[in-house]
């Protein structure tokens, strides 16, 4: 018994394929079905935005025999801003001004500073032509 799944081609190597389905989980392909459609297969290799559909049983997935070609970009592109993450990062910069106090130098201007300062000990007095 087989299920109609789609999932990303994430991996061609000498023993099949590894294709991540839409729901996360990994299934592996065959190296038979792999050569038998090796052009479907390198295609969504190179686009990761696409995705193919396969027959899947247990943790095989061959690619599916009814329209080869079917080839579809992931409808749903991926959220790009979080508000609560976004809330998070702001608070923790709030948190974080106390430590670079507006009247004194940035602390990486300090660490610098120093260095050069280190860095000339360093140095021989007469330079070299």
């Amino acid at each position: 018994m087989s299920e109609r799944v789609r999932g990303s081609v994430i991996n061609v190597h000498n023993l099949g394929a590894i294709v991540r389905l839409e729901d996360g989980r990994l299934v592996a392909a065959p190296i038979g079905d792999v050569n038998k459609n090796r052009a479907a297969y390198t295609r969504a290799l190179e686009h990761k935005d696409v995705t193919l559909p396969f027959d899947l049983a247990g943790r095989m997935a061959v690619l599916a025999q009814t329209r080869v070609d079917e080839v579809v970009a992931t409808s749903e592109p991926p959220a790009l801003t979080d508000p609560s993450f976004e809330a998070q990062i702001a608070a923790y910069l709030k948190s974080t001004e106390a430590w670079a106090p507006s009247d004194r130098p940035q602390p990486f201007e300090r660490h610098l500073i120093r260095k050069r300062q280190r860095a000339r000990a360093f140095q021989p007095d007469d330079p070299r032509p």
